[in-house]
């Protein structure tokens, strides 16, 4: 049976809502959401408006990791600071998860990490919400669920190993590392999988949100992140991290907007809809779905 993404045009709080409604799942405990806190002078992230009534009314933390690139989110006294500014402090609790260490998880079928390294606060969450914002991104051609699930997870050091296709774990010598493209795509597939392997053994639930507005051609890590390119498309949710990724794809490549053209040169010029079958071939979810329109 295909996996359902359930999809809403009501980019509000209340989309969001009616969305996490549809995905039928009761999220125990410490619920831990997500999001990208955005680099100072980004301006795509997900705004507290939206999302704040949301996470407040679930009663979850906003987490998050520390870069790897120098900036003011690479440790985690100035992240707060900018979480802060941004208006995450308003309605949440912000837990940068390897402001005092990391824990090593496996990666079972990887071709190349090892492991992945990620902070280490997230084993204090009982169920998870991945709560994405679908836009372009400059190394990886696109952000969604499974890059908000790899890169977003990993802790700093976890982020250069990535970043590296598990060459180093030092934040200063990743950037100097060589690599095909291709590598850099599939490790974060193994990456985002290693996380779900090791919620699903410890019986710990996780959901996948992507809102789909502000898509500009950067990621919100960009401190220079540029306008939206295309009109905004959405919500979506999935149980299914490939499935709720591949529903965004398709939507990019169903545009007629002159913009959509721009995005879709970004994507491919990264090889980034090559992480969607790789994903699906290391059992992470499927390519193929359906859309249940709410």
């Amino acid at each position: 049976m295909k996996p359902k993404v359930y999809y809403t045009k009501n980019i509000t709080s209340e989309g969001l809502d009616q969305v996490y409604r549809a995905l039928g799942v009761a999220l125990p405990g410490k619920i831990g959401v997500k999001v990208s806190t955005g680099e100072d002078g980004a301006k795509g992230y997900l705004k507290a408006d939206l999302i704040g009534p949301f996470v407040k009314s679930l009663g979850g933390t906003i987490i998050e990791c520390n870069t790897a690139y120098p900036g003011a989110r690479n440790n985690g006294k100035d992240h707060i600071e900018v979480a802060k500014k941004h208006g995450f402090t308003s309605f949440a609790d912000v837990d940068i998860m390897d402001a005092e260490g990391e824990i090593e998880i496996p990666v079972h079928h990887g071709k190349h990490l090892k492991y992945d390294l990620i902070g280490q606060n997230f084993a204090n969450y009982d169920s998870i919400i991945n709560l994405a914002h679908g836009k372009g991104h400059a190394m990886g051609g696109f952000g969604g669920n499974l890059k908000n699930q790899s890169i977003g997870i990993a802790s700093r050091n976890g982020k250069a190993y990535i970043h590296s296709c598990g060459k180093t774990k030092s934040p200063k010598l990743c950037w100097l590392s060589h690599y095909e493209q291709i590598d850099f795509i599939e490790s974060m597939a193994e990456a985002a999988t290693a996380v779900a392997d090791y919620l699903k053994e410890q019986g710990k639930p996780i959901i996948y949100i992507t809102v789909m507005n502000a898509i500009s051609l950067d990621c919100d890590c960009d401190a220079h992140q540029g306008d939206p390119v295309m009109s905004d498309l959405g919500i979506v949710g999935s149980l299914d991290p490939v499935a709720n990724d591949q529903a965004f794809i398709d939507m990019v490549w169903a545009s007629q907007e002159p913009g959509a053209e721009s995005l879709r040169e970004r994507i491919d010029s990264r090889e980034g809809r090559a992480i969607l079958p790789y994903a699906e071939s290391l059992g992470l979810g499927s390519t193929k779905y359906e859309l249940v329109e709410l």
